[in-house]
């Protein structure tokens, strides 16, 4: 006989279905904007905020603070270098390694691309919800990032 499938209670349907069902469509909302608006995707815009409260980053770092894979990170960092966005410097540590760091173009797209960007993030999501609904969505989904990233190595939950 097979073992039994587990089972959603209704609840746990209704939470999980509108939890993929944003984090399917808010990235591609997010896309869209910020090439429209900053010519930058939104992948883009974490690798320059990373980079932006990071300050200077070894490649597998940044791909760590960006949940990405080293390929991904490295393509995209070469694709902002030639875009004037971020240079790559030796480390004075260590011979071997790469500090990726915003270059004065890169800080002053950041900075042009982050107030569209916001107003955004405000629209789909933040003026959707209340005070309270804000508190218990953070206290709602904090659990489920540290479950997803232990070592907490992604963006604005590093250690």
């Amino acid at each position: 006989m097979a073992a039994p499938l587990p089972r959603m209670t209704p609840e746990q349907s209704r939470a999980w279905l509108a939890l993929i069902s944003t984090a399917e469509l808010l990235p591609a909302a997010l896309d869209t904007q910020l090439q429209r608006d900053a010519s930058l995707t939104h992948y883009e815009f974490m690798v320059l905020s990373s980079l932006q409260r990071g300050g200077p980053m070894r490649l597998s770092d940044l791909a760590a603070a960006t949940n990405a894979t080293l390929p991904r990170a490295s393509k995209v960092v070469r694709r902002l270098q030639q875009r004037d966005l971020v240079e790559r410097s030796g480390s004075d540590d260590d011979r071997r390694s790469v500090l990726l760091t915003l270059t004065t173009q890169g800080r002053r797209t950041l900075v042009l691309a982050t107030p569209g960007h916001f107003e955004t993030v405000h629209r789909l999501v933040l003026d959707q919800l209340g005070p309270e609904e804000l508190v218990a969505l953070a206290d709602a989904l904090e659990p489920v990032v540290q479950a997803l990233d232990p070592q907490r190595r992604f963006g604005p939950f590093r250690a």
